[in-house]
């Protein structure tokens, strides 16, 4: 992306077209309900951190209320099953890892990474019919383990998510997750719009957001911002993330860009006259009941490392302190508009912005209904 960025200013006039194109196309049509539609199964998604699935042991997770099971054998890669034993339905994670099979914790049925029963210990499997839990396409990157929990003939031709950078050794990654009690649409909506910086004025005080304009596609969507410090000074959590500003030309600006490629989104921000960006940030979203009124985020924050060596891991703490109360934050007003939801029944919000108008068409074009 960095070889395609040109100016601020350049990005803004070739992108008012488009946000006039975005006014025009989300328009005032009655799709379906925003809150009332399931993530595509059909992509892989992280599940669980790689540090939580521990060698030999079992973790239950969920996605939209299906409940998983990941296994890590003490030799080989992990895999992932539907979290219930086939005989009485007891989760699997309660069970035991054998080799390369999980053992329920009830009558020790055993089964195998491909979700076949391997062993009765009280009968011969052989007079029995084959007796299956289901299998999940299941991978691990980025420190991350990632399942796909839709139609498993498909995992191959899906892209796997591309995350260079939490590879890359000029940047430090900073693990974010937590469950949120809200639809998963509510943390693309807060992400995408900008303009909620008033949410944040105790940690990050007066700051005035430039809205530079907006680009769409089928299924994505990216919108420029720029800022300036109205009031207050600059915290020191911000200030450590995005170091000091190098020399640029006048007018030249810092540029954020929030983009959502679905399923995930990503957030990246160029200091003015950076040929890289200082921080680059990757989301997504998990349901984890039916409804899918909760979602689990992930998020891997990479920060570029500044030129003194070491100096990153002494401001590390700040850095982490300065993420996580933006996170609490963002969390807290999100489960308020869930909250909203919940008592109205239906989505009454009055959205005006061009770049969420947008976003909501990408969101439902490319989700299901929610099942009854």
């Amino acid at each position: 992306m960095e070889q395609l960025l040109p100016s601020a200013a350049a990005r803004t006039m070739t992108t008012a077209k488009n946000t006039a194109q975005s006014s025009e196309i989300a328009g005032d049509r009655a799709p379906r309900d925003i809150r009332k539609t399931a993530l595509d199964p059909d992509f892989w998604y992280p599940v669980a951190k790689s540090k939580d699935l521990k060698s030999g042991k079992a973790l239950g997770v969920r996605f939209g209320g299906e409940p998983i099971v990941l296994v890590r054998p003490k030799t080989g890669n992990p895999f992932a099953l539907e979290d219930r034993c086939a005989h009485r339905q007891i989760p699997l994670h309660v069970g035991q890892v054998s080799g390369d099979s999980i053992k329920c914790g009830y009558h020790g049925w055993s089964f195998g990474r491909d979700g076949r029963c391997t062993s009765v210990p009280y009968l011969d499997l052989c007079t029995m019919k084959p007796n299956c839990v289901r299998s999940y396409p299941c991978r691990e990157a980025y420190g991350l383990v990632f399942v796909f929990p839709g139609d498993a003939a498909k995992a191959e031709t899906i892209a796997f998510p591309e995350v260079p950078r939490a590879s890359d050794p000029n940047y430090k990654t900073r693990y974010l997750d937590g469950r949120i009690d809200c639809h998963w649409s509510f943390m693309h909506e807060n992400l995408m719009d900008m303009n909620h910086q008033f949410l944040h004025r105790r940690i990050m005080g007066g700051v005035k957001t430039i809205f530079l304009g907006v680009r769409h596609g089928k299924d994505w969507i990216e919108a420029d911002y720029s800022f300036r410090r109205a009031s207050g000074k600059q915290p020191l959590g911000e200030k450590f993330i995005l170091g000091k500003r190098p020399a640029a030309d006048p007018g030249d600006r810092d540029l954020m860009t929030v983009r959502t490629e679905y399923p995930y989104q990503t957030l990246r921000f160029w200091t003015a006259g950076s040929e890289h960006p200082v921080l680059d940030l990757w989301n997504v979203y998990i349901p984890q009941d039916k409804k899918q009124h909760s979602n689990h985020t992930y998020s891997l924050i990479m920060i570029r490392r500044p030129a003194i060596p070491g100096l990153i891991n002494l401001l590390w703490p700040v850095i982490v302190w300065f993420t996580k109360d933006i996170f609490a934050e963002d969390r807290w007003i999100c489960e308020l508009e869930q909250a909203a939801f919940d008592a109205q029944g239906e989505d009454r919000n009055q959205e005006i912005f061009p770049a969420i108008r947008e976003l909501r068409r990408v969101l439902v074009d490319n989700g299901r209904p929610i099942e009854p």
